[in-house]
């Protein structure tokens, strides 16, 4: 009966250090890091639905990972099987099966950094759009089509012009124009917060005129400090009845028309279009840029100031004035003047 007692417990002792052994080795293998690849840098799809068994075999296809056995003691030391989250992921270098699954549990997808300025059309934005790699500029003058993203705030919109909003976005690899323009689009009733609508209000402007005035006032200053009196310049020409004369919205006419070469001149000034805001008077029919916040904001709450004329010092900045003959000199000294030194003393 001893003997019989003495073989169990022996056999007991071979069993655990087999278990010991074997839990040993699993938590060595998804310790150790692992690259199964030559590829500089690897990206692995994970859609939204995929269980742990269907990630681990994207994983080991892709070489991330050894093979599924590894993954799934990963996932079962991890205890994180149900924070595992769909979207791309981006392998540059060995690692180990559990900073894998930690990878893929923080949701850490991978994103590029998209740049749009302030002031730019959405021909523009969709020029930088392919230049970056993100997809067709057609495609994104497409998605910029749909005014019903902007609706509930202009329901005149008949595109998206204006509501773009200028930033950097982080985006996933293949992201499609329809989604970088939904989020822009969130961007701009982010920016255009309620303080701001309730200024408009306040102010006697539709979300449509603001947009379009704070459109103006972007392409016409780069100066955080001008904006509040290039704003205050507008609205003061809007309440009495003068046209706003902006060459921006001249330009704007021009390039959708096809025929702006980047100069503008005298004869462009009288070209027949109803963005032509020295023929026609009161605001452009709407937005000819994406304004950023800063613009949105001195629109709303423009200078105190009796300025309705400015002109420029060929710096970045202006010269303001509140009469015609006071402009006028202002014309003669940074315009005529200025050019007249410039080329003489060439």
């Amino acid at each position: 009966m001893m003997r019989w007692i003495r073989r169990i417990a022996i056999l007991l002792v071979i069993l655990a250090a087999v278990a010991g052994g074997g839990a040993w080795w699993a938590y060595s293998r998804v310790q150790a890091p692992y690259r199964g690849t030559a590829e500089a840098e690897t990206f692995v799809d994970i859609p939204p639905g995929t269980g742990p068994v269907g990630i681990g075999a994207r994983l080991v296809a892709a070489g991330v990972v050894q093979d599924a056995w590894t993954f799934r003691a990963a996932v079962l030391v991890s205890g994180r099987a149900r924070e595992l989250k769909a979207g791309e992921y981006r392998f540059d270098a060995p690692m180990t099966a559990l900073d894998v699954v930690g990878k893929i549990a923080r949701g850490d997808v991978y994103t590029r950094m998209l740049t749009f300025r302030e002031g730019l059309t959405v021909a523009e934005m969709a020029a930088v759009f392919e230049e970056r790699s993100f997809g067709a500029a057609a495609a994104f003058i497409k998605a910029a089509q749909n005014a019903d993203l902007i609706r509930d705030l202009d329901p005149e919109a008949r595109d998206l012009e204006g509501y773009l909003f200028p930033e950097t976005y982080a985006l996933p690899r293949n992201t499609p124009a329809s989604q970088v323009v939904e989020q822009m689009v969130a961007g701009f009733k982010k920016a255009f917060d309620d303080e701001l609508r309730t200024a408009a209000k306040a102010a006697g402007l539709t979300v449509r005129q603001v947009v379009t005035l704070a459109s103006l006032v972007e392409k016409e200053t780069a100066s955080a400090d001008e904006r509040p009196q290039v704003a205050a310049v507008y609205r003061n020409r809007m309440k009495i009845g003068m046209g706003m004369q902006a060459d921006p919205t001249v330009i704007y006419a021009l390039q959708k028309a096809g025929k702006y070469d980047g100069n503008l001149s005298k004869v462009d000034l009288q070209f027949d279009s109803p963005y032509n805001t020295y023929r026609y008077a009161g605001l452009p029919p709407g937005p000819i840029a994406s304004a950023g916040r800063a613009s949105l904001a001195a629109t709303v709450k423009p200078a105190s100031v009796d300025y309705i004329y400015f002109v420029s010092r060929n710096d970045g900045t202006h010269v303001f004035a509140s009469t015609l003959p006071e402009h006028n000199r202002n014309v003669q000294t940074w315009q005529v003047d200025y050019f007249r030194k410039r080329r003489n003393a060439k």
